[in-house]
């Protein structure tokens, strides 16, 4: 009886899948991984040397657009635009920085006036970008990473 039980307790354990090791494969892992990342919002925003020392990311990103606001602005008011109506709209720049550092124009969206009035709106405010500073890229979880931004730029001509 004593030898029955030893046998059936044998099998029992030898029969149980407990002891198997099973593989975990490192594409389930790296899916898995892709999984929990949030794609939309990066570690670091793209920065200027300038806002280097800012300490928080919203003070970064604030930095950020300010500059890039400012550099528009300053090109903007150098320029001699002539209007026969005036002039107030939002414009909206989408561009995209790549993981270089490069900033590429991808669309202006104004409104159908300020294009009648302002035909080299687009062209104008495209060459204004052409001499900033160097733009260090966005960086995700220690890479630099392309990034696409909307930038309001209010237009006022008299």
């Amino acid at each position: 009886m004593k030898y029955l039980g030893i046998v059936l307790l044998f099998f029992s354990l030898t029969s149980c899948d407990y002891f198997d090791k099973k593989k975990i494969n490192a594409e389930d892992i790296l899916n898995e991984e892709l999984k929990t990342f949030n794609w939309s919002e990066v570690d670091e925003y793209p920065t200027f040397q300038s806002c280097k020392d800012a300490t928080s990311q919203i003070a970064k990103k604030q930095c950020f657009e300010s500059t890039l606001t400012a550099h528009i602005s300053n090109y903007l008011g150098k320029e001699n635009i002539v209007v026969t109506q005036d002039v107030n709209d939002t414009i909206v720049i989408k561009f995209l920085i790549s993981e270089t550092g490069d900033l590429s124009v991808l669309n202006v969206k104004s409104a159908e006036n300020t294009k009648i009035q302002i035909p080299e709106i687009d062209t104008l405010l495209v060459n204004s970008l052409k001499d900033l500073p160097k733009i260090y890229p966005a960086i995700k979880r220690s890479q630099q990473v392309k990034t696409e931004f909307k930038l309001p730029i209010i237009i006022s001509v008299n």
